[in-house]
């Protein structure tokens, strides 16, 4: 049996990605998953494998309710919007799963990966919170997310995700908004890094 649901396609800030927002939830809210290439996505997301078969797609996001496309540079988003627009539409409207099991989450990866950088700190909740009220909100309206990896001697790392990765302006996001958010709630915090793995 077919569900009716909607899907609209909303630029980014990031030329190259491209949000799928839904009349539904694909997600339980604070959940995100990224995916890189097909081999992620297998065993993990039928919908990120399914859009991994376009050959212009670079990478798949999904969160709460949208899905974030990144696509390759040879071809323009006037082509394919449609296209994927309709796909992602189909697809859900055809009850098929989202997600079928959680990858590990970047963030763990990066604590095993690590460990010095995502030890327990005392600024972590405030850090968060900090995260939560302000940048999570406008992150999400530009397609992307932002993952708090941990504290330690003066630098918070942060992983992006979705339309943050890669885009051109993460840099300004997170040094004159981000860091300056920070420091200004938490004279702790010194500096504000990706963490790229």
């Amino acid at each position: 049996m077919k569900v009716p649901v909607t899907v609209y396609a909303e630029m980014t800030p990031n030329p190259t990605t491209m949000k799928f927002v839904v009349n539904k939830y694909l997600l339980p809210t604070g959940d995100s998953v990224e995916f890189n290439k097909r081999q992620e996505a297998v065993g993990f997301s039928p919908l990120a494998e399914a859009l991994f078969i376009f050959p212009f797609v670079r990478s798949v996001f999904i969160t709460a309710n949208f899905v974030t496309v990144t696509k390759t540079d040879n071809v323009p988003w006037d082509f394919i919007t449609m296209e994927l627009r309709e796909f992602i539409r189909e697809f859900l409207a055809e009850g098929k799963e989202v997600l079928i099991q959680m990858p590990v989450a970047a963030e763990k990866q990066a604590a095993k990966e690590r460990p010095e950088i995502a030890q327990p700190s005392e600024l972590d909740e405030p850090i968060l919170a900090l995260l939560d009220q302000y940048v999570r909100p406008a992150v999400e309206n530009d397609g992307g997310a932002i993952d708090y990896v941990g504290f330690k001697d003066g630098t918070v790392n942060l992983i992006l995700k979705g339309s943050c990765s890669g885009c051109p302006s993460s840099t300004a996001t997170l040094k004159g908004g981000i860091e300056t958010l920070l420091k200004q709630h938490l004279p702790e915090v010194q500096k504000v890094e990706a963490y790229n793995g």
